[in-house]
């Protein structure tokens, strides 16, 4: 698996402009991809890859009732597969999000999160750093507003920002949502009409709402005994609150699909703050919500009404009093992004957290689009880097370094 994560897909599309010689580098390239995996699926044997694709094709449900018995454990394990997803966990492919999401590593352990010292802006600044002694200049509060290319050669000039100053360059990376990229920073009339329908038709469909909370106090659990005020085993790992059933689940998956956020929301909460103590102040915690299921356009009411979103923030807190009694009263005060707010506030078309679906339909030779998986793009010199391209979202930097490999290799047949 970390071999087609970390490498770009093998593309079909056809290099017209390629001289001879590229093309055939272009062809081997391609042979060596496929052999290898080839070689991968040789190894692994027929039921082992059988199991393999059953897994990736299946909805979670049905991987999970196959594989455990208990309701919480499944529930617990079930919210991996929707996560940041507009599907429930009898959706087909849901099996595959699961997977996405629990074979990644941190300290060479697989399956494993970590927190970020300093909060998660710590990972972009260390890549800053990385750069800025590299050489990059780095520009800041600089909103693209248009990407520049030239209508005669079909070729990338540059970018164009918001205040009026361009930036040429031969060669322009974007880390935008496809949408956001192709439809409202590409120029009229210069991409392909079938390339561009995909784009437009693709899933960025988003339930998913982030909820950042400052308290004065940690919660405390019914179901642990004693009191830790200083935080104890129980309030460093993820928390899984109102998800006991899958079927729970998939009820609150179909109320969404109404237009109806979940009356019985599905909480992912983690406590950084117990183990980073840079990120807030003495006796007082951050608390992360990581809530579903909450649709883009709501079928009564908007997300821009101040009292939608406190009526369901304090639906949130009243579920967490459920399980941690008192915690309401703790909340000095909280941010809440929903998926419109994800998206004025990130450009993350749809809210979508990972720039666009990850089912079968959309990922490795169809992400972003059938015939452009490999971070070119019909404008020459314009690559995709991030989540909407292959191997999708996380924090992991595949899409980013896979595209930097590419964009290497065709600088040097220039």
């Amino acid at each position: 698996m970390d071999f087609v994560i970390d490498s770009p897909p093998p593309e079909l599309r056809q290099l017209y402009h390629a001289s001879m010689v590229d093309r055939m580098k272009d062809k081997v390239d391609k042979s060596v991809f496929w052999s290898k995996l080839v070689g991968i699926v040789m190894q692994q044997g027929q039921k082992d890859m059988v199991n393999f694709f059953d897994l990736l094709l299946s909805p979670a449900s049905k991987v999970l009732n196959n594989w455990f018995e208990g309701e919480v454990l499944k529930a617990t394990l079930a919210t991996d597969a929707v996560i940041g997803t507009m599907a429930g966990v009898n959706t087909p492919g849901s099996g595959y999000v699961l997977l996405h999401h629990i074979m990644g590593e941190t300290g060479g352990q697989r399956g494993v999160w970590a927190y970020v010292q300093g909060g998660m802006g710590s990972v972009s600044s260390a890549i800053s750093k990385a750069a800025l002694e590299a050489g990059v200049q780095i520009v800041t509060n600089a909103e693209v507003s248009q990407i520049m290319v030239d209508e005669t050669t079909g070729k990338v000039q540059g970018v164009g920002l918001a205040d009026g100053t361009e930036l040429h360059s031969s060669v322009v990376l974007s880390n935008a949502t496809p949408y956001k990229t192709f439809v409202d920073l590409v120029p009229a009339n210069i991409l392909p009409e079938e390339f561009l329908c995909a784009i437009k038709t693709a899933d960025y469909s988003s339930a998913t709402t982030k909820i950042n909370v400052a308290v004065d106090r940690l919660p405390q659990f019914n179901c642990c005994k004693g009191i830790n005020p200083e935080g104890g085993p129980e309030h460093m790992g993820t928390i899984h609150i109102g998800s006991e059933s899958m079927e729970e689940i998939d009820l609150a998956y179909k109320e969404a699909t109404g237009g109806v956020s979940s009356t019985r929301p599905v909480i992912e909460m983690t406590i950084p703050s117990v183990l980073d103590k840079t990120i807030s102040p003495p006796g007082q915690h951050v608390i992360n919500l990581f809530v579903q299921y909450t649709p883009y356009k709501l079928s009564e009411g908007s997300w821009q009404d101040s009292t939608v979103r406190k009526s369901f923030a304090e639906r949130c807190f009243s579920l967490i009093d459920d399980y941690a009694p008192g915690f309401s009263s703790s909340v000095i005060g909280y941010d809440m992004l929903t998926p419109p707010d994800l998206e004025r506030e990130f450009g993350l078309t749809g809210g979508n957290i990972f720039h666009g679906a990850m089912g079968l339909d959309s990922l490795f030779l169809m992400r972003p689009a059938k015939g452009w998986s490999d971070y070119r793009t019909p404008v020459k010199g314009l690559y995709l880097c991030g989540s909407g391209a292959h191997p999708g979202g996380g924090v992991m930097g595949a899409p980013g370094r896979n595209a930097a490999s590419v964009v290497l290799d065709d600088l040097k047949t220039r």
